[in-house]
Order: C-alpha cells, then structure tokens, then sequence
C-alpha cells in the first residue's frame, strides 16, 4: 500500500484540478492522478478543455476572426492593410504555445500548493481506495479519506458517421485541420459545432450546418437565438434544420453525407465533416466493479446537490455528473466538495451557471428563457435593447445583436438574461451576479453604468422591462 491521503482526486480537468488546488489550501494532503499524455509523450493537466476543447478551440476563433476584421472591416474604419491571408499551419503553431502555457501553468500552481500529481490512470476500489495504473502498465494503490470523481466527458459517436481519420472526425480533430476544407460538413448546430464551423467559414470553408431538430438552439430565448440565426447565415453558415443525418460513405477522398428532412431523403459531398452531437460522461475504468457508485439511467455518476455519490467518502463532479457540461461548472463543484470535505459548509446555486457560445457575435444567456418561464406557468416582463442603439458598439464597428432581461411579472425578480453581441461572454457576468443576489430588474435599472460601454445594453434592456429605456422608443407606457 502506498501513501495514504486525504484526497484524491480522479482527473485534472476544470473540475478536478480546481477541487486539487482548493483541498491542498484547505490543508489537506491531496493527490490529483491524470492520465492524459501529450503528443510529446508527456502528461500534462487540463483535461479535455485546455487540451482540445475550450482553450484551443478559442486561440483558433480569435485569430480567424481577427482575420476577417482585418480582411473585411479595418477598411470601414480607415485602415488599410492591402492583401491578407491566413497562415493556417502558424495558427496551429500558436494554439498549441497557449496549450502549453496553460497546462504548464497548472503544474506549477499544484506544486506551489503542494498537490500530489499521479500520473496515470485512476480507478475507484472498494473501502476508500484508488488504483493508478502507470504508463507502463505498473499499477499503485492509494487510500484516501475522500474521493473526488472528476473524469469528464467524451464526443458523442453516431452509426451513421463513423470517425474515419482524416475525414470523418470530432470536435478534437477539427482543431488540427492543417487547411481550410473547401466543403465542410458538420453535424450538429450545438454550441460546438457552431463554434468550429464559424472558425473554418471565416478561414474559407464551405460550411454546411446539419442539425436533427426543427429548432434553433432552443436553450436561448428565440429571441436571442432567431437574431444569431441570422446573423450567423449572413456570415455564410448554411444551416439546415430538421435534417437528420441517416449514413455516410467515403468516396474518392470525400465523405458523402445521407440526411432527410422535410423535402425528403438528401445527400451533400463534403471534404471533411465534422460531428459534433454531444458529449457522453466518461467513466470507463473509472470504477471497479464493486466500488459500489450508482450511475443514473443516462450514465451519468448519481450525486445530490452537493456532488454527494452513493458511497460516503466518495464525490463526483464535472461532465460525468448532472446539470450542463460546462467547464466553469466543474470548477465550482469542485470548490465546493474541497470545502465540504474540510469541514466548511458549501452549496452551488446552479440556477445561476452562465452559458457562451463563443461564435461572432457571442451568444450568452443565463437563467430562463422567456417561453421556459412561460411554460412553467410564471408571468414574466422583459426588456430587450439593440446593439444598434448603443454608442460604444457603433464606435467599435460591431452594433450586431441584442441583449435581453427576463423579469417575473409580480416581483420584478430577474428569471435570465440572453445577449447576443461581441463580447457578450463578457458581458453576461453582470447578469450571473444580479442574479446570485436575487436582483430585481429594477435593480439594474437603477444602477450607474459607466459610459460609453457595451454593458449599458444590459442597463437599457432592464429599464425597458418597464417602458423606461431612454435610449430607444418605448412600447410600454411609463409608470
């Protein structure tokens, strides 16, 4: 038997290396075992969103969509820069420095805290043990007071489009395309694959959108959501709704793509395609067969409120538990649980976890939606501002969208606010801290915002949930 441990944590994702970090300052003697190697043979922490999800994929968004501000906007304002091009394989180059920075980063924030890093792969035993199976196969075990599950999640697989290399692949293989695909598929009109797709459009893709639904992201207000539609069809996404992919077939290079929809049975050629219909919680190997840890009916590691399995001692956070697979999320689970196990008392308030889609413009939202509110039977007011009418987006060049406050019609409580503009991941945060202290709507009305912002359309927007907003004609008649 090795070391034996206060902690141990299973996985340094967002999740996991948070709930590390924080054990180790509570004084608790904590290992983080991480099995993920880089393509230099090293393990390295950050899990899938340093590594191939939420960091990369953001270094590829802001250097494309720097691109085509230079290419199709300086000149609007007087700047001239003659012929610009991409340089595909040195935006690579960068993504991959800013990989290394981070995970490079969370390797020294556990030594400076004093976290134990295993590398390997994690297994949960019975009576509070875990065993680390090393690169080599060697295999360790350690026992631990507390067990903290922070496995994540993996892409979402489908029969019809079986990953083929270099073809056929998943949000991580869309970020290593060494050139833009001339005709580009990708399944899914979700947050992922809206942001891959407006990546490879700006840099000179082809993109077709191939979403199964009939709606268009239905977790933001359609108000907010319509207004993206748009905007992001007048970029070039050709985004197909209703259409459900039945089969593929590779045919001299390209992926042939079989779908119906309302006309039909349909198929599209493409160069590449990429699938991105979700992700599914991983938790294989994670545990022995007698650990003793339920997972629901989804697969999913079965907690309550406070990341609570069904064996004491053990919790799990992240992607392989309930609630919306977001890295932030993890991260305060993660808070929470290191300080449930030193004793404090801790809770999540997880009506109140932002969203972005990280497209141009952004999309944010947090809290409900207007026809959710409705369909719960809550009467609701809300207030909407355009972008259009805001002096700082005109003077940055970017007035596109809308920002929007949902307020319970009797106690003028904010329910959730959607925006879509530049920036507007940003900008939501405001929105999160009104609504973490159960703000009114009036609340934001009467606050002082500093001018000229963007974030004044947020203020506008609540002064209009009551025919107030002093920058737009009012509908409503004052009170």
């Amino acid at each position: 038997m090795a070391d034996k441990f206060d902690v141990i944590v299973i996985g340094a994702g967002p999740g996991g290396y948070v709930a590390a970090i924080r054990a180790a300052q509570m004084g608790l003697k904590t290992a983080c075992v991480e099995k993920w190697v880089n393509k230099q043979g090293k393990t390295v922490h950050g899990g899938t969103c340093l590594n191939v999800g939420c960091i990369p994929s953001k270094a590829l968004l802001e250097t494309s969509h720097k691109f085509i501000d230079a290419r199709d906007h300086f000149g609007e304002i007087g700047l001239e820069v003659g012929d610009i091009t991409p340089n595909v394989p040195k935006m690579l180059e960068f993504k991959e420095s800013v990989i290394a920075k981070n995970t490079g980063g969370i390797s020294a924030l556990f030594k400076a805290n004093g976290v134990t890093a295993l590398e390997g792969t994690g297994k949960v035993l019975s009576n509070n043990k875990v065993e680390v199976t090393g690169k080599e196969g060697e295999k360790e075990t350690y026992e631990a007071d507390n067990i903290v599950i922070a496995s994540g999640s993996v892409p979402v697989e489908i029969p019809p489009t079986p990953l083929t290399e270099g073809l056929i692949v998943d949000s991580a293989g869309a970020l290593e395309f060494t050139e833009a695909p001339k005709r580009l598929g990708v399944i899914g009109a979700g947050v992922i694959g809206l942001e891959l797709g407006s990546v490879w459009s700006r840099l000179g893709s082809e993109v077709t959108v191939l979403e199964a639904m009939d709606s268009f992201l239905p977790m933001v207000d359609q108000a907010v959501a319509k207004e993206t539609q748009k905007l992001l069809g007048k970029q070039g996404l050709d985004i197909k709704l209703g259409a459900r992919v039945t089969g593929s077939e590779i045919k001299d290079n390209e992926v042939v793509v079989k779908y119906t929809d309302s006309k039909g049975e349909q198929e599209q050629t493409f160069d590449k395609v990429i699938v991105c219909v979700g992700r599914r919680p991983y938790t294989q190997g994670v545990l022995s067969d007698d650990a003793g840890v339920k997972l629901d009916e989804r697969g999913f590691i079965f907690v309550d409120d406070q990341c609570r399995t069904s064996v004491p001692g053990v919790f799990a956070i992240g992607d392989c538990v309930r609630g919306p697979m977001l890295a932030h999320k993890a991260s305060e689970e993660g808070v929470m649980v290191a300080d449930i196990i030193a004793g404090h008392k801790a809770e999540m308030n997880y009506d109140a976890i932002p969203s972005v889609i990280y497209t141009s413009p952004e999309v944010a939202w947090v809290g409900m939606t207007e026809q959710q509110a409705k369909s719960e039977g809550i009467e609701v007011k809300t207030g909407s501002f355009p972008f259009s009418a805001n002096g700082r987006a005109l003077a940055n060049n970017a007035p596109d969208g809308m920002a929007k406050v949902i307020a319970d019609a009797d106690t003028d409580r904010i329910l959730g606010i959607h925006i879509v503009s530049q920036h507007a991941g940003e900008l939501i945060a405001q929105g999160v801290i009104a609504m973490e202290f159960g703000s009114s709507a009036e609340d934001l009305a009467l606050t002082c915002y500093a001018h000229p912002t963007t974030s004044e359309a947020i203020h506008e927007a609540a002064l209009a949930v009551d025919g107030h907003a002093i920058h737009m004609a009012n509908r409503k008649k004052r009170k």
